[in-house]
């Protein structure tokens, strides 16, 4: 997710389609390699109690965003190496997966919160995205089909899954802002978690103004840029809320845990929203801050990245996993996340 969005995010870059290929190679180098990881060592029990636990569970959302994040850059700048109609193969593919599997977990996941007594935190969004992400892609790969009904159908059920994701969206951001208000912050591990708010704020952004491009709807054109510039001010109040919060975590001490990647993907979308802004309303604006916040995602990613191999050198990763998810049941949120 968090390797994937720099590159797709860099498609729309003057000038970085070449070096966003490259990274969305390294995207695709690292899905089948994570895939065959979680094949030779997860059991069904390990699922079973990964889902069973209230906290991990959120977690089974950034699987279905990675599948369709390494298609999506597969039609946007793999089909540079391995043509259109393989790139169109492969994110149909990797679509359809990932929007079956978003949906399970768009259900199952908040089903199994019922009656938890948790606490809100960022993580209770991961399940609900991954809607709004097949809405996204679904927008580029309804561009490829012809006029007529099929084409329309797939508009239209993108714009259904955009509301399953936004409506959920509206349900669980006041909770986690309440527990804010109600709690404070909680542990410091549980801070990047604020920034997967941006998540779906961002890909919203996205998909409202990639369907206005599929003219199949009367005044879809119009709602892609009404909806999207309203939702882009709260994206922008959010993000200077979400980085003051971080700036003042960091100088108390921000002990890195694999959570930082929420810095990233989250970050990600909102350049994607801002880039899609820019495609439909020709301004400095916007075209002005997508390139500021690029910058911000590139090094977001850089750093994350870094530490991520540094910790997995040392080991340093591992230890942090159990107590977290212990401290959840006050405050804290496990030491996972998706590269």
């Amino acid at each position: 997710m968090g390797t994937g969005i720099v590159a797709t995010a860099g498609a729309s870059m003057p000038g970085l389609h070449a070096p966003a290929t490259f990274v969305w190679a390294l995207d695709a180098a690292l899905l089948v390699f994570l895939v065959v990881a979680a094949v030779r060592r997860w059991t069904w029990t390990t699922v079973r109690e990964q889902l069973a636990d209230p906290v991990m569970a959120q977690f089974w959302g950034a699987p279905p965003m990675a599948l369709m994040t390494v298609g999506t850059g597969a039609l946007l700048l793999g089909s540079d190496w391995i043509g259109l109609p393989a790139a169109l193969a492969l994110d149909w593919t990797l679509w359809t997966l990932g929007t079956v599997f978003g949906l399970a977990t768009s259900v199952l996941v908040p089903l199994r919160m019922i009656g938890s007594g948790e606490r809100a935190f960022g993580g209770w969004l991961m399940p609900v995205v991954p809607p709004m992400v097949s809405a996204a892609s679904g927008a580029l790969l309804a561009q490829h089909l012809p006029e007529g009904p099929f084409r329309q159908a797939m508009v239209l059920g993108c714009y259904a899954l955009f509301g399953v994701s936004l409506f959920a969206t509206m349900v669980i951001v006041p909770q986690i802002w309440q527990r804010l208000v109600q709690h404070g912050l909680g542990a410091a591990s549980t801070v990047p978690t604020l920034w997967i708010v941006l998540g779906p704020l961002g890909q919203s952004i996205t998909a409202a103004n990639l369907l206005s491009g599929v003219h199949v709807l009367p005044g879809q054109a119009a709602f892609g840029v009404l909806y999207g510039t309203i939702t882009w001010g709260f994206a922008l109040l959010w993000v200077a809320t979400a980085a003051t919060v971080t700036v003042r975590t960091a100088r108390r001490g921000l002990p890195f845990a694999l959570t930082w990647w929420s810095f990233v993907f989250p970050l990600g979308t909102l350049v994607t929203g801002t880039s899609a802004l820019a495609a439909r309303v020709p301004s400095p604006m916007f075209t002005g801050v997508a390139v500021v916040l690029y910058v911000g995602l590139v090094l977001a990613w850089i750093t994350v990245a870094l530490r991520t191999l540094g910790s997995s050198r040392t080991g340093a990763s591992k230890p942090a996993v159990p107590p977290p998810v212990q401290a959840v049941r006050g405050t804290a949120l496990p030491a996972t996340g998706s590269a």
